[in-house]
């Protein structure tokens, strides 16, 4: 408003009152607003603060000249910091009094003495980290500065008295007063949570405060503890409430998989473009700005793919203005397996397999005197080999390197990064994984209202290794420690120049190598490419982006594997007699190219009316993928014969793969006053895989939330003790194409080069019926409901948020049993959208971030319980209630592991020879003191499939509950942090190698052999049987009762907590620093999977193992020196 001079001598008079009642005046400065206003006048500004906010502005408007034209951006922002930022380029000043706030000019100095001084400082993080964009300002004026990217800043006060104030997104605010000081350094302590945070989202980005999906998202401090080798993924392990983790191969390079509330796969978008989970773990971690996970209807934006949840990555950018700035972090590791099975040896091997064998035959062939040599160990033919020692090398090492530029002008910013991994498993140096990562994102302001971009993501990554005949290498190294006996050495004679004939050759380590088995080697080259451009249009709040993305990837896999030989030595005419090997050489490439361009055009509108604010977002999105490949393998005549000819041919496969989606997005936002929020979002997509009737979806979505702290009715609870508090709910329908069919299944026609058919002694190409036109199959539907709160309490000391979601699945394929057609067809009636399934579950997390004295410190945790249920299926058929009990699927939790209920183990043969119940099903007769006693639950007097019940969880699945737990402090220029996670309601049931003793022949599991019922002479049926854990032993008998059966007894229903990473660092003193000019400089010492507290370590199995014999490769735990350097 507009006041007379006699007013405004008036308001002037109550300034005093402003130092008087400075709670008063911290109170309106306090009060959020949102306000949006482009090239408005001074004066229309504060009429419309007036109409938010209840005060009323004193002013001159000859004096602040309110004609003026600014520009004023506030989503629920202070009023003190909107009032700053609007006033302190216009060289005005405001005191508050009472509800009024009275405007007048920066007074100019009266006398020379009275001249502004210039204070100078720098601004860190609680770990000596530079931050870049922090506003500094002296309290109740609006003087101030904000920092450069070295966190430095300086500016001009009237005199050397005062409180600083230092503010940023992220951060706690800190006063300090100036007290006499010309330099003033801050350290800032982290929030574990800002409202201000921007937060990306589907196709945008929002304010933390205004979302009203259940979205969380980690930052690259997060990441910066990725030390472990290739995976993003490793690096959300136990981060985000409802993500869980699962390594289902731990060798280099392996790429793990992470799941959504149980949900299955989730979509991966990275920097806007719809990718799969294997580019997503091989970004570099080091170029990783934000990991944004949409959990809830949040994710239906995505369409058609994004029924699992979506993970959103956003790659780091340069900041216009800044300065240009070298990073570098090396560090140096060494990895060994977390677990691997023990075995006996070969004293321990012999005497079980006499054992084994006085209990099936009542005989054996092993002497008392061949035992006493296998125990001493010393006579030749007599000692023991240690085949795990032989295979597997300790301490094997990586490195990687990450080197990257970032800065800006006022035009141009920029943000280029190379990243080289080398990594060797702990099989050798002959087993290796190498990548390197170039990211370059571009961005330029051509004009006030036009921009382009260019982001670059390329990566040549390579996996090197022997090749072994018929086999996986990787596999036959785990393998070769549980088949081959310690009984066996790997060379005949001992000498390392002939491999020794064990009989099954292809498990003997010693041929495993480039020089005898041959090679294997994968090459991947992969290009994206992104071209951005956004106008902003002269209709405020209007803007248009346009997207254009290129995806490039190339594999060219060569194999190679060699004939060789083994050799069996003749002690007598010492002589190394030929007497096996292998004979069948192969040749193969692989080639396959990967075309995959994408394109979006964007319109977003976002505009503030008084207390009103509306968004809108429209998108059009087409994407195409092409995979082109081709195999070719032969039989080559010599190994020194690395080119294929078609003379030695015998495969050649062509490929050609096309896919095609086009999907249209609306979405509209409202808000209130920052209090009340609502979300409706719609997309309609086409997919390539269904006929052209059933080919359009379409998925909408709403969401609201209901910002509880910022009502009137709350005021009287302190914000000291409730800062924020938030309800939100969300609806909505998702879809998704992967349903198990494939391209053009929708059309009738024939399959052809299925088989090959002989005709008057000449080889024909055959052909075969397609079957039934697959036309009534579409999308699977999934309906997801989610309710959540949100909170923060003393002063945003504390933070978390808890959600209940239900997610049910529709459509899913099943077949109709009840219709029937002639097995003349040669083919049934495919399957059709008739079944459903449901997860359900709760997920919640908490943070608190404190200080003590001078050390301040963050603590953690989040959990998720989310189960799996199958709802209904296509009107089964059984024969009777018992196969209803065992084969309904409908209303039961998926995945459940049947088996035996064990109800003890015989203590004696007595107990056996009158016990009622037909155990083996040949009366008993097998069995021994210390077999398994099975339940017989339906009374029938024999224990057969019958009486299976369910009695664990899914095996090889991701665990029910989930949670983490995290730990950082930091003390002058130390930092420390420690992440755990973890997870139960799942199962590991042992069996082949892991269950039967003596499995193929081959070696003995030490815990089955050391905790065995035996006698207490092997070689006396009629010694004392002296008890142990598990049943006696039998060799190579995997069909016994006591080991063939799935049962509770093997069954181990999994609780683990596992240290994540752990990391201690020390950052450099700056004044050190500066001598060398070095910015900043910190060292590092690391290690990940260090170590994991659960009941799997008597079975030395890694409890995230996803097999049940043992044979996957574990994942490795880590230890690393490194150090980070900015110039």
């Amino acid at each position: 408003m507009r006041t007379c001079v006699y007013q405004l001598l008036m308001a002037l008079s109550f300034t005093t009152i402003t130092f008087a009642m400075p709670g008063k005046a911290q109170e309106v400065l306090q009060q959020k607003i949102s306000l949006e206003a482009k090239q408005q006048p001074v004066g229309k500004v504060l009429s419309q603060i007036e109409k938010l906010v209840d005060v009323k502005f004193l002013y001159s408007s000859s004096l602040i000249q309110s004609d003026r034209k600014v520009d004023v951006t506030a989503e629920n922002e202070t009023l003190a910091n909107i009032l700053d930022g609007l006033f302190q380029p216009l060289q005005l000043q405001y005191h508050v009094s009472g509800r009024q706030i009275v405007l007048n000019r920066l007074r100019a100095p009266a006398v020379a003495d009275q001249q502004p001084v210039r204070i100078s400082g720098q601004v860190t993080d609680d770990k000596g980290t530079p931050l870049p964009g922090v506003s500094v300002k002296l309290k109740g004026t609006s003087s101030g500065a904000t920092t450069d990217p070295t966190g430095n800043y300086a500016f001009n006060v009237p005199a050397l008295s005062g409180i600083l104030i230092f503010t940023y997104v992220g951060f706690a605010s800190k006063e300090i007063e100036i007290n006499g000081k010309h330099t003033i350094n801050a350290a800032l302590e982290s929030s574990s949570t800002s409202l201000g945070d921007v937060v990306v989202v589907g196709y945008g980005s929002q304010r933390k405060e205004s979302l009203t999906g259940a979205i969380a998202s980690v930052t690259s401090k997060d990441l910066n503890g990725i030390h472990a080798g290739s995976t993003v993924s490793a690096g959300l392990a136990g981060k985000i409430a409802g993500v869980s983790f699962r390594f289902s191969d731990g060798r280099p390079g392996a790429s793990a998989s992470i799941q959504i509330r149980n949900m299955g796969n989730p979509l991966y978008v990275i920097d806007g473009i719809q990718q799969d989970e294997g580019q997503f773990n091989n970004i570099a971690p080091a170029d990783i700005e934000t990991i944004t996970v949409l959990k809830d209807a949040s994710a239906a934006i995505y369409g058609m793919r994004a029924a699992n949840g979506v993970v959103v990555v956003t790659t780091k950018r340069g900041k216009l203005g800044s300065r240009n700035t070298i990073n570098v972090n090396v560090y140096r590791g060494w990895q060994n397996w977390t677990r691997f099975p023990k075995t006996v040896n070969a004293y321990e091997w012999m005497v079980g397999k006499a054992d084994a064998e006085m209990n099936q035959s009542g005989k054996t062939a092993i002497t008392q005197a061949e035992l006493d040599k296998w125990k001493q160990g010393t006579e030749t033919g007599y000692k023991t080999f240690d085949w795990y020692k032989f295979i597997v090398k300790g301490n094997s090492p990586l490195t990687q390197a990450n080197l990257n530029f970032t800065g800006g002008s006022e035009r141009i910013n920029y943000y280029v990064s190379a990243t080289h991994l080398d990594q060797n498993s702990v099989l050798g140096r002959e087993f290796t994984f190498r990548r390197t990562n170039v990211q370059s994102n571009i961005e330029a302001r051509v004009s006030d209202q036009f921009k382009i971009g260019a982001q670059i993501n390329g990566r040549i990554e390579t996996r090197d290794q022997p090749g072994v005949p018929g086999t996986d290498d990787y596999w036959a190294a785990r393998f070769a420690i549980l088949r081959n006996r310690p009984t066996e050495r790997p060379y005949a004679n001992d000498n390392p120049d002939y491999p020794n004939d064990i009989g099954h050759n292809t498990e003997n380590w010693a041929v495993q190598n480039k020089k005898l088995s041959g090679y294997w080697r994968s090459d991947w080259r992969v290009l994206q490419t992104n071209l951005t451009a956004e106008y902003q249009f002269p209709i405020e709040g209007l803007t248009a982006k346009g997207l254009f993305s290129y995806y490039y990837a190339n594999e060219i896999m060569n194999g190679h594997e060699y004939t060789y030989k083994v050799y069996t030595y003749d002690p007598v005419n010492d002589a190394y007699n030929v007497t096996g090997g292998s004979s069948n050489p192969y040749r193969e490439r692989r080639n396959r190219t990967i075309l995959s361009p994408t394109t979006q055009l964007q319109l977003n509108y976002n505009r503030t009316f008084d207390r009103h604010t509306i968004g809108a977002t429209l998108v059009a999105e087409r994407i195409k993928r092409r995979d082109l490949g081709s195999y070719v393998h032969s039989v080559p005549t010599i190994n020194q014969l690395p080119l294929i000819y078609f003379s030695t041919m015998d495969t050649y496969n062509d490929g050609d793969g096309t896919e095609a989606r086009l999907g249209y997005i609306g979405r509209v936002n409202y808000n209130y006053g920052g209090r009340y929020y609502i979300e409706l979002s719609a997309r309609r997509d086409a997919s390539w895989k269904f006929a052209p009737n059933k080919r359009w979806g379409t998925f909408p979505s709403v969401s609201g939330g209901w910002r509880l702290s910022e009502e009137k009715f709350f005021g009287k609870v302190s914000k000291n003790l409730i800062s924020e508090l938030k309800l939100r709910a969300s609806y909505g329908k998702l879809g998704d194409d992967d349903i198990g069919i494939g391209a053009y299944d929708y059309l009738e026609g024939y399959n052809y080069n299925t088989s090959t058919v002989i005709l008057d002694g000449n080889a024909v190409i055959g052909a075969g019926n397609k079957g039934v036109p697959i036309r009534n199959i579409s999308w699977f539907i999934s309906q997801t409901f989610d309710i959540g709160l949100d909170y923060a309490l003393l002063n945003d000391k504390i933070t978390g948020a808890i959600d209940v979601f239900n997610r049910k699945r529709t459509g899913l394929l099943g077949a109709k049993y009840d219709i029937l057609v002639p097995s003349e067809l040669g083919y049934n009636l495919p399957s059709e959208n008739v079944n459903s399934d449901q997860v359900a579950g709760i997920e919640g997390s908490i943070a608190y971030s404190g200080k003590v004295k001078q050390v301040s410190f963050n603590i953690g945790g989040n959990f998720s319980v989310a189960r799996n249920k199958t709802l209904h299926t296509y009107k089964p058929v059984f024969n009777n209630s018992l196969d209803h009990y065992f084969s309904s699927r409908e209303e039961r939790f998926t995945n459940a592991f049947w088996g035996m209920e064990t109800v003890g183990q015989f203590q004696s043969q007595e107990q056996i020879n009158k016990y009622p119940v037909n155990i083996d099903g040949a009366g008993n007769k097998t069995l021994l003191p210390g077999d398994l006693i099975y339940k017989d639950q339906n009374n029938d007097g024999i224990i057969n499939d019958q009486d299976m019940r369910p009695i664990g969880y899914g095996t090889g699945r991701n665990p029910i509950v989930n949670f983490g737990l995290s730990f950082s402090a930091g003390w002058k220029g130390f930092d420390a942090r420690i992440d755990f996670s973890g997870g139960g309601g799942y199962s590991f049931a042992r069996n082949w190698e892991m269950r039967n003793p003596y499995q193929n022949g081959g070696n003995l599991l030490a815990d089955l052999y050391k905790d065995r019922w035996h006698r207490e002479n092997p070689l006396d049926l009629n010694s004392a049987w002296i008890p142990g854990k598990y049943p006696a032993l039998r060799f190579n008998d995997g069909g016994h009762s006591s080991y063939g059966r799935n049962s509770d007894f093997w069954l181990i229903n999994v609780k683990y907590l596992r240290a994540r990473t752990m990391e201690l660092g020390y950052v450099i003193p700056k004044n050190i620093l500066s001598r060398i000019k070095i910015e900043r400089a910190r060292f590092y010492v690391n290690a990940n999977n260090l170590f994991s507290i659960d009941n799997m370590k008597n079975v030395g199995i890694d409890a995230e193992i996803i097999d049940d014999n043992g044979l996957t490769y574990p994942q490795s735990k880590f230890v690393n020196i490194g150090f980070e350097l900015s110039l």
